[in-house]
């Protein structure tokens, strides 16, 4: 039987992190308090040094190591929270670091990663085949393998941020975590459980990439055949041996959600809460969202990465602001005469609708002689008001094509 990590090991980790990692913030979230009719509030390890809650249970395993163990120095895998995470804790105790990152790894979190003073090394498409990597490296080499959750230094670490929710918001009855492969949410538990047991823990899995669900009803875990998600801090095709263990005595549900839902939630943060956050650090917001889950309040939802390509952050909007009904692509057909572009883009105006670009066309083998065709995207105030902008052009004569955004 595996030995769970204990209220004790979670306690010393914090004495431990106590000079290292910052106490994030409990902001209120004032659109899901209305939404689910009492508080809700979000733990902002997106604000965490190196940008995610990973820096805790990094810095917790690689401070333990002997010194004969620091001098091989470290190896991680990582798509990029742990290998910041990693980075910043090896350089603050000044041991080597060598992290494989998948070959699709966003830019900003290799850029990041190497600005700390890690070696970067690609290996594979995914973090497990990125982890495969390490693990030969650390057998060639006698670097240490810092595993991204497996192991109990790491869920020490990571379940202090449960301390912090329960001093910050003693009436807690809910928390939600997003769950890759399980190392937070094990953390999380083991306080939880041991200091309030009355207080349910949620995880939240991407629903193209969510390997607990099978691996749960199975009874043990199962490594997934395909995953592929936007939140690339959560896309673990296998939960680890020992997270396993702990998610499956400790955490009271797991649930999952859409791609839309994860944009959806990340545009909502945005604008509302004014918090940069990737898309796995949105997971537990997206939940409450979608109705994946409607917990007892107050609950506590983790913000656990910001960590972002700027460029994902672009698309994430777009994609978000489709899924809400506010974004539309269509293709208008129209005369080719002066002034009926323009005359297009004032209806659309008196509409109170707002161009983001055109495409105008001549060349479609599919247009009649004297006939073009026009591509608009076009920003919206929500689906009521996509559909009277549509509705007002067809009644103006216009032929209109629309589709939702990719």
């Amino acid at each position: 039987m595996t030995e769970l990590v204990g209220l004790p090991a979670v306690l010393a980790a914090r004495d431990v992190l106590a000079d290292v990692v910052r106490v994030t913030p409990l902001e209120p979230s004032r659109p899901l308090t209305a939404l689910l009719g009492g508080p809700v509030w979000l733990k902002c390890e997106n604000l965490q040094r190196a940008g995610s809650y990973k820096v805790r249970g990094a810095y917790l395993r690689i401070s333990r190591l002997t010194e004969r163990q620091r001098r091989r120095g470290v190896v991680a895998a990582s798509a990029g929270n742990h290998a910041q995470g990693v980075a910043l804790a090896a350089g603050l105790l000044d041991i080597g670091a060598t992290v494989f990152m998948p070959t699709g790894a966003p830019l900003p979190k290799v850029a990041a990663t190497r600005g700390y003073g890690a070696e970067v090394e690609f290996a594979g498409t995914t973090v497990d085949e990125a982890l495969d990597a390490a693990r030969e490296f650390a057998d060639r080499t006698g670097a240490v393998l810092i595993h991204p959750f497996d192991h109990p230094d790491v869920i020490a670490g990571q379940g202090t941020v449960a301390l912090e929710i329960l001093e910050q918001c003693p009436e807690v009855t809910t928390i939600v975590t997003s769950v890759g492969g399980g190392g937070l949410i094990s953390g999380i538990a083991v306080a939880v459980k041991a200091l309030r047991p009355d207080v349910r823990v949620i995880g939240v899995q991407a629903d193209s990439a969510a390997a607990y669900p099978p691996s749960l009803a199975a009874g043990a875990p199962v490594r997934l055949a395909d995953y592929r998600t936007i939140a690339d801090g959560i896309a673990v095709g296998r939960p680890g041996d020992l997270t396993f263990a702990h998610v499956s005595k400790l955490v009271d549900e797991i649930v999952t959600v859409s791609e839309e839902d994860l944009s959806r939630a990340l545009l909502m943060l945005l604008e509302r809460g004014k918090q940069v956050v990737e898309p796995a650090g949105s997971a537990a917001v997206a939940a409450l969202l979608s109705g994946a889950v409607r917990p007892a309040t107050p609950t506590v939802a983790v913000l656990s990465g910001g960590n972002i390509d700027p460029l994902l952050l672009l698309r994430v909007i777009e994609y978000g602001l489709a899924a809400a009904g506010r974004y539309l692509r269509f293709t208008v057909r129209c005369g080719d005469r002066p002034g009926e572009l323009a005359a297009l883009l004032a209806l659309i105006a008196e509409q109170r609708a707002n161009v983001v670009d055109v495409d105008h066309q001549r060349r479609n083998p599919h247009l009649r002689l004297g006939e073009v065709q026009v591509g608009l995207s076009v920003e919206t105030r929500g689906p009521e008001h996509s559909t009277e902008l549509v509705e007002v052009l067809r009644d103006r004569g216009y032929q209109v094509a629309f589709a939702a955004a990719d």
